[in-house]
């Protein structure tokens, strides 16, 4: 029995207009270091979800989380070379880069709640930032939160002295070095995936986080102790290779930016809910005891550790820093 003719040329053009469209569908790598239940890790996979509604299946975008694919200090050059199309890595690795000016989001104190911190981070200082990274083969689409960090540690954290002695797990990042130098403690780069056995191993006694990363990587199971200090910001820029993001048709950029968008929103909505419940989930394990500073305990803290915005003025520039004080209303002399 044969097929008649219009019908075969009908299921012959319908498979070729199938094929072309699987060729014509563009794929992004999402990589990310964290895990898929943190903060960033929902908003990558939002975001995953938004571009390919948004584009109508012409995009689809593949996340990676918990160093699937690259770690901390391979996936930058990855990006760099076009291995990987996306990346949301902490703004602490842009110093390394070359980019020093974004180690400001690493001052301790510089913003006192998200209000200041937003000021920033959606305002021209934080487009006049972004803007920066384009020399190195890279466009920043947006900031997202994570949240502001506790320090934690194998004893109780009350006093500034109380750190002295202490070796830290940081970040790449000369601006935490002399965070904890400041206390009198001894910092170490470690990759974020490698912290919780640095730390369950003694080869360092403590480590600065948001509460969401801290009990997602299950860091409360091997530190006794940590202190709501709210020292200093972890967040993240949305980075994407240049070359490829200007290659893209003009209206498939601007939907992506639009997913973005909505990602950033969400993101940003969640990252102090996240925090709140992973704090009280660290109290409930009864593993960590957490200490809440008194006011004249974060005082004496924050004055130990605000002489580091000037003393990493000349590597930072001094204009980012007073960019920030300017957005912030943030006065060290007031102190």
């Amino acid at each position: 029995m044969s097929f008649p003719l219009k019908k075969v040329l009908a299921c012959t053009l319908l498979a070729f207009g199938a094929s072309l469209a699987a060729q014509a569908q563009t794929v992004i790598k999402f990589s990310h270091v964290v895990a898929q239940d943190t903060p960033k890790g929902k908003a990558a996979e939002f975001f995953a979800k938004k571009a390919g509604e948004l584009t109508k299946g012409k995009v689809k975008v593949e996340v990676y989380a918990n160093s699937a694919l690259y770690k901390d200090k391979e996936e930058m050059e990855a990006l760099q070379l076009g291995s990987v199309q996306m990346l949301a890595p902490s703004l602490a690795k842009f110093g390394p880069l070359g980019v020093k000016d974004f180690e400001v989001f690493d001052l301790p104190f510089i913003f006192d709640n998200r209000d200041d911190l937003h000021k920033v981070t959606n305002g021209p200082v934080g487009a006049k930032l972004l803007k920066k990274l384009e020399s190195r083969g890279i466009t920043g689409l947006a900031y997202w939160d994570n949240g502001f960090k506790i320090f934690s540690a194998s004893k109780p954290l009350k006093a500034v002295a109380d750190y002295k002695g202490l070796k830290y797990r940081i970040q790449s990042s000369k601006v935490l070095e002399e965070e904890i130098r400041a206390l009198g403690g001894i910092p170490q780069v470690i990759a974020f995936g490698e912290t919780y056995q640095a730390l369950q191993t003694g080869v360092v006694d403590g480590t600065e986080n948001p509460p969401s990363n801290f009990y997602t990587q299950k860091m409360h199971e091997v530190q006794k102790h940590a202190s709501l200090t709210n020292h200093g910001y972890l967040g993240y820029a949305v980075i994407v290779n240049k070359k490829f993001w200007d290659g893209l048709p003009a209206d498939v950029r601007e939907q992506l930016n639009d997913a973005m968008r909505q990602a950033t929103a969400y993101a940003n909505q969640i990252a102090q809910d996240e925090n709140d419940q992973a704090l009280e989930a660290v109290k409930k394990s009864g593993k960590t005891t957490i200490y809440q500073p008194t006011p004249e305990e974060r005082l004496a803290l924050k004055k130990a550790l605000v002489p580091v915005h000037d003393k990493m003025s000349g590597r930072i520039g001094k204009e980012t820093i007073q960019d920030v004080y300017k957005a912030t209303g943030f006065d060290p002399a007031k102190l």
